[in-house]
């Protein structure tokens, strides 16, 4: 089969946050400094060589952008100041982009004007058909939080939750079965038997719920930083779509629901502030370059986190007007965070991320096996030729 040649993927690549792609002249340090790079995934060296070539499908079909966990090393071992490690975030941004099915995430990450107004649509939109549903359709007083006449009571707001997880499903199954195609079918991996994808399936809810990948690097503060903000956020979701009653009751503290929500609440908000001021100083190597989606991702949560704690702390004192307002503001970004973020930038990349292990775990003993097949094989040859 040819092999296609896009002369132009370095410079697509640059939207993405590539940078300095040209230096590398592949020696080799960065793979040799990489605890994580190995048969049958070696990286970032392969992955940079593939870039320089233009190699777009067999970029688009691997996996070792997702394996790797940008603790820096590579990128301080560079002789050429390549810098590997940004390189290889920049491709997570662009497979996230090759992935999506509907071009958005392509959009977004190559004019962050593009996704600030995105944003900024999805933010006004959601403001005004809350306010109208609290005014005109719902028939509720902005000066009841709950209960009958409530302005927006927990039913309405939970079935507009899950209509909203529903889409996100959605698109999150066609993208993610999308990166399947690309990394299984197209690159011609050695065929994967349905009891592998069974026996393997412990691999998925492993590595999405302990990061356990990125515990293995040598740097434990980033991994413990990214668990307890991905824990964090988890913990707000779920109390959300299967709580929010619980949740919105009060003015009295329910302590079986609420004391998850203080913590998640408090672990968002200490790591975003650590995460902000690491790419302001540009202390950690990850942190050195950042690209506008980032920022987006950090801004959002700022705002949600804020105006989420604001809008608990005026309803419990009982100053339900002002609680609603706030809470109609908390929507308006906890809306476009989900719809625009999740599936299309920074908030993708914990479902792929988490694929990519399950993937990856999927080849190896898709090679195991046929390796075994192929020494039976031989000794049965060697065998009659004996004979």
């Amino acid at each position: 089969m040819a092999v296609r040649v896009n002369p132009k993927l370095i410079d697509d690549l640059e939207y993405y946050g590539a940078q300095d792609v040209i230096k590398c002249y592949h020696c080799g340090n960065c793979s040799a400094a990489c605890p994580f790079s190995k048969e049958p995934f070696v990286f970032p060296r392969r992955s940079m060589r593939y870039l320089q070539m233009g190699l777009e499908q067999r970029l688009k079909g691997t996996l070792e952008p997702w394996l790797c966990y940008y603790c820096g090393e590579c990128s301080e071992e560079c002789p050429r100041g390549a810098e590997p490690g940004e390189t290889m975030m920049s491709m997570r941004r662009w497979l996230t982009a090759q992935y999506d099915f509907t071009g958005m995430a392509d959009i977004f990450y190559r004019s962050w004007k593009a996704e600030l107004l995105a944003v900024l649509i999805v933010a006004l939109l959601t403001g005004i058909g809350l306010l109208l549903y609290g005014f005109n359709w719902g028939g509720g007083n902005l000066s009841i939080y709950d209960g009958p006449q409530a302005f927006l009571p927990s039913s309405a707001i939970h079935t507009f939750d899950w209509i909203m997880g529903g889409f996100l499903l959605v698109l999150l199954y066609f993208n993610s079965l999308r990166m399947w195609y690309f990394v299984v079918k197209e690159q011609r991996v050695p065929k994967i038997k349905l009891s592998i994808y069974i026996k393997k399936l412990y691999v998925l809810f492993l590595h999405f719920f302990t990061q356990k990948r990125y515990s293995e690097c040598e740097r434990k503060r980033p991994w413990i930083l990214h668990l307890v903000l991905m824990l964090s956020y988890l913990t707000m979701l779920i109390l959300i779509m299967f709580f929010l009653r619980q949740v919105q009751d009060g003015p009295a503290i329910d302590w079986r629901v609420h004391t998850f929500g203080y913590l998640a609440a408090i672990g968002l908000i200490v790591t975003v502030i650590l995460a902000i001021r690491g790419r302001i100083k540009k202390t950690d190597p990850s942190h050195k370059h950042s690209h506008e989606s980032d920022w987006m991702f950090l801004i959002l949560l700022v705002i949600v986190s804020v105006t989420g704690v604001l809008q608990h702390v005026l309803h419990r004192v009982g100053l339900y007007a002002p609680a609603n307002i706030m809470y109609v503001l908390h929507m308006m970004g906890v809306v476009p965070m989900l719809v625009l973020e999740v599936p299309f930038s920074k908030w993708a990349h914990l479902a792929y991320r988490t694929f990519a292990m399950y993937f990856s775990e999927l080849e190896v003993e898709a090679l195991k096996q046929q390796a075994k097949a192929q020494k039976t094989i031989d000794v049965a040859r060697q065998a009659a030729q004996a004979a």
